[in-house]
């Protein structure tokens, strides 16, 4: 069924592929990741247990390189988070042409009666707010994709009880606080482990500057619309003016998180010692 007082079948057609986007993008990239080198897993248990038990016989090995049980488990997650990246996107290019298409019809629905009129702007509220969520689904799984290893990191602190990992856990906590080392070094592994989580804040500073800057010339465009915009024609005003505010103030939240993230990302020690004590 298309939006409520939406007319044409384009708009019927972007909602079915979005209900199917959606479910794919909770069910398919399971699937995804286990096509290509290494095995899949059947669920999130099998999972942590299998990077707990790699990372636990990696770690004491000493080396930087990450050992073949946790690269197999690393190269899956890698795919995981791109595979949810790409239906993310998709899903995302899908509801931004949907709800422009609600929104264009709500402006122009003077003569469509208050009921028609409420239910639209309820859609393109829902449509819009389904487009940010995809929007920060794709920022993540990006983030997700540039650090597969450091992205994972949470399964290996969360609910820990096993002795070895336990102990494992204890020791990394002691070399992040003296880190670096007494002899002016820090362990292999445990460089690694930093680099790869300053490539995860790395990462989301520029992604969310690259956002920032696109919302930035959205909001300009729209503020230059409404500027055109008669008077007379308050609906659209409306509008474009709602989006206009919406999409400076989204910037400036992209601001704040590409800063936050550059900041971790030049002294990542401090933040990954806070993880390994708090918690993400």
């Amino acid at each position: 069924m298309r939006p409520a007082g939406v007319p044409g079948r384009t708009p019927a057609i972007l909602t079915v592929l979005a209900v199917a986007l959606a479910a794919a993008f909770v069910v398919a990239p399971r699937f995804l990741a286990g096509v290509g080198p290494g095995s899949g897993f059947t669920g999130e248990r099998d999972l942590v247990e299998a990077l707990r038990t790699s990372f636990t016989g990696y770690w004491s090995s000493g080396d930087r390189d990450l050992s073949p049980g946790m690269e197999s488990v690393v190269d899956y997650w890698f795919r995981y988070h791109l595979a949810k990246a790409a239906i993310a996107a998709l899903l995302l290019i899908v509801l931004v042409a949907l709800g422009v298409r609600v929104w264009k019809t709500f402006a122009k629905a003077d003569g469509l009666g208050t009921g028609k009129s409420v239910a639209l702007a309820s859609t393109g509220v829902l449509v819009t707010m389904l487009a940010l969520f995809s929007l920060v689904a794709v920022m993540a799984n990006l983030q997700g994709v540039v650090a597969p290893y450091a992205s994972m990191l949470p399964m290996l602190t969360a609910d820990a009880t096993d002795a070895q990992l336990t102990g494992t856990l204890d020791q990394i906590r002691r070399q992040l606080a003296d880190s670096p080392g007494t002899d002016g070094h820090t362990a292999p592994a445990l460089q690694l482990m930093i680099d790869d989580f300053a490539r995860y804040h790395v990462a989301m500073a520029v992604i969310a500057a690259i956002v920032a800057a696109a919302l930035i010339a959205v909001s300009a465009v729209l503020w230059r619309w409404f500027a055109r915009t008669e008077r007379s024609d308050r609906r659209t005003r409306r509008v474009l003016g709602s989006f206009g505010v919406l999409s400076a103030l989204l910037a400036l939240a992209g601001i704040v998180v590409a800063v936050a993230n550059t900041t971790t990302a030049a002294d990542p020690t401090p933040a990954l010692h806070a993880f390994f004590q708090n918690g993400w």
